[in-house]
């Protein structure tokens, strides 16, 4: 039987958050179990007794099928830390959300994700900077995320979609709870062409407490995050302290020092964070000049039984003598592009070595990984 219900249910329960939760899995195996657990059993587990009464008294009023027949209603789908869709990203960060409630679809490209946050109040500035960033960046192929606030958020989005990009939005509220509601069709156009997402159970208001936890997605689904603008009270500035416990980058844009919206950013940047004038620098600090391509090689790979066999096919071709990537992409059958994509990543792992001009040597530990001779 499905234990996907209990999912939902424990996400609804106040006091058991990831640590919680992944200790009664680590406890029961499974959330079923746990559901059906025994006070004692729930103390054995780490439970602490706030946490089990709140527990019990979830217990007693919840309809689990009524749950998962609410979250199919409104067009939505729950993912978990189970699930193989969940963003691979998100599930690097420390204290992951275990349930995710999304309206669209993750794709493989969104791995390559920058965050574009700043404040609601956005000047003329700002907005043209913002969309001049989401626009070559969504160009470049790189996935746009913000938070469907107004001001940056909405800009970032926008431009996204407008340069025929992917972008992902993060609530602060339930999915059906859509905020702020004037962005009703923006949010329709972001699920055609990216996702809707929330951790917050349906039915959750757009409560101002819910803002600052949910920041940590928009900045875990990311390679780095930019703060356009932002005051020195912002929520940008959360994403952006999510962003640096996190391990990931942060950019800021620098502004006028007569500015109150750039007194966040510049402040950032004295910081230690990125100054940034252009799109560019960020391609060039993330390596994401090649997110086009590399996607497209993932499509292409799809062919294939799988990145490893790609690996290892380009490997046995690979000596220690120096092979042109045309040379390649010639005895594969595969396109150019491709080849260079893939090439490409394969250096980042240390399997192979660029000679000079797209010409190739095998490392010699990845050859014997493999076991080619």
């Amino acid at each position: 039987m499905s234990d996907r219900k209990f999912w939902i249910a424990f996400n609804r329960v106040k006091g058991i958050g990831p640590a919680k939760l992944r200790a009664l899995l680590d406890h029961f195996d499974d959330l079923e179990t746990a559901w059906r657990a025994t006070r004692s059993d729930l103390a054995e587990a780490g439970l602490d007794k706030r946490a089990i009464e709140s527990l019990e008294a979830a217990r007693k009023g919840m309809n689990l099928e009524q749950l998962e027949n609410d979250v199919t209603r409104a067009n939505a789908r729950m993912i978990c830390w189970k699930d193989d869709d969940y963003p691979k990203r998100l599930r690097e960060i420390d204290n992951a959300p275990p349930v995710l409630y999304v309206r669209g679809n993750f794709v493989e490209k969104d791995d390559w994700a920058v965050a574009i946050v700043g404040t609601r109040r956005a000047t003329s500035y700002g907005k043209e900077v913002t969309r001049e960033l989401a626009t070559t960046l969504a160009a470049a192929g790189v996935t746009i995320v913000s938070g469907l606030a107004r001001g940056i958020d909405a800009v970032a989005h926008v431009a996204a979609l407008e340069a025929g990009g992917r972008t992902l939005a993060v609530l602060g509220s339930g999915l059906d709870i859509l905020y702020p509601a004037e962005h009703h069709t923006l949010a329709e156009k972001i699920i055609v062409h990216g996702a809707l997402i929330s951790d917050y159970p349906l039915g959750t208001p757009p409560d101002a407490n819910n803002f600052p936890p949910r920041n940590r997605i928009i900045s875990g689904l990311s390679l780095g995050a930019v703060i356009v603008e932002a005051g020195e009270e912002s929520g940008a500035l959360i994403t952006a302290d999510f962003a640096v416990e996190q391990g990931r980058e942060v950019f800021a844009v620098p502004g006028s020092v007569f500015n109150r919206n750039s007194l966040g950013p510049n402040r950032l940047i004295q910081n230690g964070a990125k100054l940034i004038t252009s799109a560019e620098d960020v391609l060039e600090e993330l390596n994401l000049r090649m997110a086009s391509h590399h996607a497209e090689a993932r499509e292409q790979l799809s062919l294939l039984d799988s990145a490893d066999d790609a690996e290892r096919k380009i490997l046995s071709q690979l000596s220690a003598e120096p092979l042109h990537a045309d040379e390649l992409s010639v005895a594969m059958s595969l396109p150019i592009a491709t080849i260079s994509s893939m090439l490409a990543m394969m250096e980042l792992k240390g399997m192979v070595r660029q000679v000079g001009g797209m010409t190739y040597v095998a490392a010699r530990e990845a050859r014997a990984e493999y076991k080619i001779e």
